[in-house]
């Protein structure tokens, strides 16, 4: 990740969850998890916890003294970063830091490790994290980030702090996406139309298997909320019934985990196992 020089300025809109941090600094929790928001302003929360807990001000932020650049940049001796946008959370990697997180932080602040995308955590190395959430060492405090606290490990929930970032509020999704989308719920209409976008050698990447199922999630919460922003999301309100809407859901949510956890994983083959689940 590219250190961002001044992490407010991905939180705008997000100034409740601001000033929640902040009316807890003074006795910072072992950990927090923060969902909700995207990817981008997760990660600047954490950060700007981080600098909160580190400004040489002492108080919220200044942005300019050495420990809230260094913070923005990764270069803090009491910053650890775990980036699961870039793959999979091993086990290995969080053993390694486990004699780290055993001694205190090396300034006079906190040592905070953030996990960016926190459900990208192997099981096992969930479990070692836990394992050090069950020993704590004072001066360390952690933060996992993740779309939904659901997406974590139950356990490492209930030792957490959680804060809401306000979720983004696009309701219609991009043209290239509905494509798929439309395609998808016609074929649980009918059963035909799907398998010839998928056949293809290289017609579907993870990327785009993701953009997918987030679209279609984003066209199940308005179907769901009866709001019904888009001629889809209506079609499926008036197709199913609160069950089979629920149904939608869960079938949803168990593909974006195997896109997530599954090393290897053949994106078209997810799509296909998440039409045939519906038809």
């Amino acid at each position: 990740m590219t250190g961002n020089a001044d992490p407010l300025s991905a939180l705008a809109g997000q100034e409740h969850a601001v000033k929640r941090l902040n009316a807890i600094a003074h006795d910072p929790p072992q950990s927090i998890v923060i969902e909700g928001g995207d990817a981008d302003g997760r990660v600047a929360l954490a950060l700007y916890w981080a600098m909160r807990l580190n400004c040489e001000g002492g108080g919220e932020p200044c942005g300019r003294c050495p420990a809230c650049r260094q913070i923005a940049d990764l270069a803090f001796k009491d910053l650890l970063f775990f980036d699961g946008r870039e793959g999979l959370i091993k086990v290995q990697s969080v053993r390694d830091e486990r004699a780290t997180w055993g001694q205190p932080p090396s300034g006079d602040g906190y040592r905070v490790t953030i996990f960016a995308e926190a459900q990208m955590f192997m099981t096992e190395a969930a479990n070692a994290l836990l394992k050090s959430l069950e020993e704590p060492r004072p001066g360390n405090v952690f933060v996992l980030c993740a779309p939904q606290r659901e997406r974590l490990l139950e356990t490492l929930v209930s030792r957490s702090w959680v804060v809401t970032l306000a979720w983004p509020d696009a309701r219609v999704n991009d043209p290239a996406v509905t494509k798929w989308t439309e395609a998808l719920a016609e074929c649980w209409r009918s059963g035909r139309g799907w398998f010839q976008l998928t056949a293809a050698k290289g017609a579907v990447d993870r990327d785009l298997a993701m953009a997918v199922v987030i679209g279609m999630q984003r066209e199940l919460r308005e179907a769901m909320s009866g709001a019904c922003a888009t001629p889809l999301s209506a079609r499926l309100a008036q197709s199913y019934d609160a069950r089979g809407l629920r149904r939608i859901g869960l079938v949803l949510e168990q593909a974006q985990d195997a896109l997530n956890t599954q090393i290897p994983v053949n994106p078209a083959m997810v799509l296909d196992w998440v039409a045939t689940r519906m038809a």
